[in-house]
């Protein structure tokens, strides 16, 4: 069918306004043939009808109605929600309303986030440190290896007898940590968790999963692969003399806005912390269950890792309290040089001890580790310095009895339907957006979060309204979304082409390094720069400087990894594509 004759005027007018601004928000990727499909449209909007057509407007393939305008809790915005869920054809599409830009292209198939889904992996590969990225797998962005951290001093608040301030140790490979240079042990262990548990879920199709790294075709899925190059990072950060473990490998100061292997900066060890050793025990427990079945590729990997995790947990069980929480100014005030990197400090590390727990009774069991009597502790949902759930989602996955897992099955299907009802009142209606503290630092990351406990929801209870909401958070990073970015560089028509990050920036490339998720919308806006908006889910600005909202970080891509996977993992499953 011809595009009506009415919009003729509308499209001339509309190319002007959508290089402006475009008043339709929606997940610039695509859609499940048969899943939902909704879009929002900012008002004022001049009709109540919107028609879905070809990119050329020759062919409409779908007419519908508006429904009723909405006012945002946390910005000015005005929306319209426009449901195209009933259309399943296959294609290239745009949505028109009259008078209004026609929104960005977007896809409707059986696999639209099938390149998003290994891209975001990838992310990690290029986060690599101390080895070159080579064109082969880095493409455009190659570059030569940076820091090579084969020579790392003791720094003062690390001594002691054995290792005394400035014994050269050394700790290479692991990811950078986000923007900058630096490896933090606090933020791996979170993001190793998504990423190794994202495996434990669904080996299935991870097994199938080539993200082309230099370890693809090993004979090992390369989720498994990538977390590897940062596990055995991690082990370089446990002192072999005590089993404590360093709180992160790091310049004294951020590097300039340059490429890793112009970054010469000394590189330090700092203190062992209390929470760095409980996540380290956590994931290392959790590594020598999953690695376990890839002994002819990793001899004695699983063995080396189970037994780092009981000398963590150990160390960390014998130095307790406020002397052993990682407190960077106090350090400053006394030790030199002092460090002003990202401290990652935390005043209570009883979740990060739980999660360790639950991962060491899953792993090693035994006299220590034999029961689960603090199973129903708590339930906030994660992040890197409330990480109790971690060991709720896996004691689902590692049940000690069958009532464990019904009853953790049960509780989150009850956080499920909290999200759930307050979606309800969302003027884009997703998940993201609870509360004006989901915009914070790094508010895309809970976006996925929220995400994977819908997805675990859905695994409960094979009610596919938890994954439709789940599919709800990924319409918002993708660009249901009041600031209108799809928020993971190199994908969609507006997306970030500043973000905060050193290759990105330095490389003299045009685009970013891709499969990214940049932070968002941050209502502090800690960088103190000029924000074109400042509410809370505006408060968005794509420039380099503007690390408040537009750094990249490993633990939100993390999440991000996890919940694309596992609706590409569920999709025949749930219905969304017809086998």
């Amino acid at each position: 069918m011809k595009f009506p004759a009415c919009f003729t005027g509308a499209l001339l007018i509309g190319a002007f306004a959508m290089a402006q601004e475009n008043p339709v928000r929606l997940n610039q990727s695509g859609f499940y043939t048969a899943g939902p499909k909704h879009a929002v449209v900012m008002g004022p909007v001049p009709s109540d009808s919107f028609f879905i057509t070809t990119p050329d407007g020759n062919d409409t393939v779908f007419r519908g109605t508006l429904q009723p305008e909405m006012i945002s809790r946390y910005s000015s915005s005005r929306t319209r929600m426009a449901d195209f869920s009933d259309l399943e054809m296959k294609g290239r599409f745009v949505l028109r309303v009259p008078g209004m830009a026609v929104s960005y292209p977007f896809n409707i198939g059986d696999a639209p986030y099938h390149d998003l889904a290994a891209a975001v992996l990838k992310g990690f590969y290029f986060q690599r440190a101390s080895m070159p990225l080579d064109a082969q797998y880095a493409g455009k962005w190659a570059r030569p290896a940076g820091h090579p951290d084969t020579r790392v001093l003791v720094h003062p608040s690390a001594a002691d007898g054995k290792r005394p301030a400035g014994t050269v140790i050394a700790s290479p490979g692991g990811w950078y940590d986000a923007g900058d240079y630096n490896k933090y042990i606090v933020n791996s262990g979170i993001t190793m968790y998504m990423l190794l548990s994202a495996y434990e879920v669904f080996p299935a199709y991870f097994d199938r999963l080539n993200v082309n790294i230099p370890e693809s075709d090993n004979g090992v899925p390369d989720i498994l692969d990538e977390s590897l190059y940062n596990l055995r990072w991690m082990l370089t950060m446990q002192d072999p003399n005590d089993g404590g473990v360093y709180h992160k490998c790091t310049n004294a100061g951020f590097d300039k806005m340059v490429m890793p292997h112009n970054a010469t900066q000394p590189r330090y060890v700092v203190q062992k912390s209390s929470t760095a050793t409980y996540d380290f025990a956590a994931v290392m427990a959790m590594a020598s269950r999953i690695y376990l079945p890839f002994g002819d590729q990793f001899p004695g990997l699983a063995d080396s890792c189970r037994r780092a995790a009981v000398r963590a947990w150990d160390w960390a069980e014998q130095h307790t309290g406020a002397a052993y929480l990682y407190r960077q100014q106090a350090i400053n005030r006394t030790m030199k040089p002092a460090i002003h990197t990202g401290e990652y400090g935390d005043g209570n590390a009883a979740d990060e001890r739980f999660w360790a727990y639950m991962e060491l009774v899953t792993a090693v069991g035994g006299q220590k580790f034999d029961s689960m009597e603090e199973l129903f502790a708590g339930h906030a949902l994660p992040n890197w310095y409330t990480v109790e759930t971690l060991g709720h989602w896996s004691a689902y996955r590692h049940p000690a009895k069958p009532l464990h897992k019904k009853g953790m099955g049960e509780l989150f299907m009850r956080q499920a339907d909290q999200l759930i009802r307050a979606a309800e009142k969302n003027a884009f209606g997703t998940v993201m957006g609870q509360t004006p503290a989901d915009f914070t630092w790094g508010g895309n990351s809970n976006a996925a979060t929220q995400g994977i406990l819908l997805v675990y929801a859905y695994l409960a209870s094979q009610n596919r309204i938890y994954l439709d909401h789940a599919l709800s958070n990924l319409d918002y990073l993708l660009g249901r979304n009041a600031a209108g970015y799809c928020f993971v560089t190199d994908f969609g028509e507006k997306r970030p082409m500043h973000p905060h990050h050193r290759p990105s920036v330095a490389d003299g490339i045009a685009d970013p390094v891709p499969g990214l998720l940049v932070g968002g919308p941050n209502i502090r806006m800690e960088d103190g720069g000029k924000y074109p908006f400042r509410e809370a889910e505006t408060a968005y600005v794509d420039r380099d400087s503007a690390y408040a909202c537009n750094e990249i970080a490993i633990n939100w891509n993390a999440p991000l990894v996890f919940l694309v996977n596992a609706l590409e993992a569920l999709k025949v499953e749930a219905g969304y594509v017809k086998e």
